[in-house]
Order: C-alpha cells, then sequence, then structure tokens
C-alpha cells in the first residue's frame, strides 16, 4: 500500500457525470434593435444601465456591447448634468 501522501486526492470524474449548465449569451440591446439609441433625454431608457444606487451597471451585467456601453455611459453622464438623474440617490 502507497504511503498517504502518494494517494491521488480526487477520482477521476466521468464525462457522463459532469454536467454544465447553459449561459444565454446576453445580447446588446442597442445593436439588436436599431431604432432604440442611447439618448440623454431618455432618462427611462438609461434607468435600465443604473443601479438602485446610482451607479451604472458594467456592461458584463447589462450584455451592451464596448460602443454602445460608452454611448450609454455618456449619455447618463450627460443627463446627470442636466439634472433628467441623480449623481446619488438621497434617501435613508
Amino acid at each position: 500500500m502507497p504511503p498517504p501522501f502518494l494517494k491521488p486526492k480526487r477520482k477521476p470524474v466521468d464525462d457522463k457525470v459532469k454536467k454544465r449548465m447553459f449561459v444565454r449569451r446576453k445580447v446588446c440591446r442597442f445593436c439588436a434593435d436599431s431604432s432604440v439609441r442611447a439618448d440623454y433625454k431618455e432618462a427611462g431608457l438609461l434607468r435600465h444601465f443604473i443601479s438602485e444606487r446610482g451607479k451604472m451597471i458594467p456592461r458584463r451585467i447589462t450584455g451592451n456591447c464596448a460602443r454602445h456601453q460608452r454611448q450609454v455611459a455618456t449619455a447618463v453622464q450627460r443627463a446627470r448634468m442636466i439634472a433628467l438623474m441623480p449623481f446619488a440617490v438621497t434617501g435613508k
């Protein structure tokens, strides 16, 4: 019998036992529908890309492509400057 420190720590796993969950790829909302634009005047649309605390949600979560994420960021900044959106959420 081999010494305990030479024993393999894990048993080999069959491919049948491994299960991988299907993850749906997020699609950029602006690329999918060309009529939708990131405009600073549309605060309702921009609220989808802002958290409850007023922070911008990253593109890995929203699914935006890099180009449209930059446009969303610029639109949010402009909307904040003219007071269409808050910089920070005030409350409790």
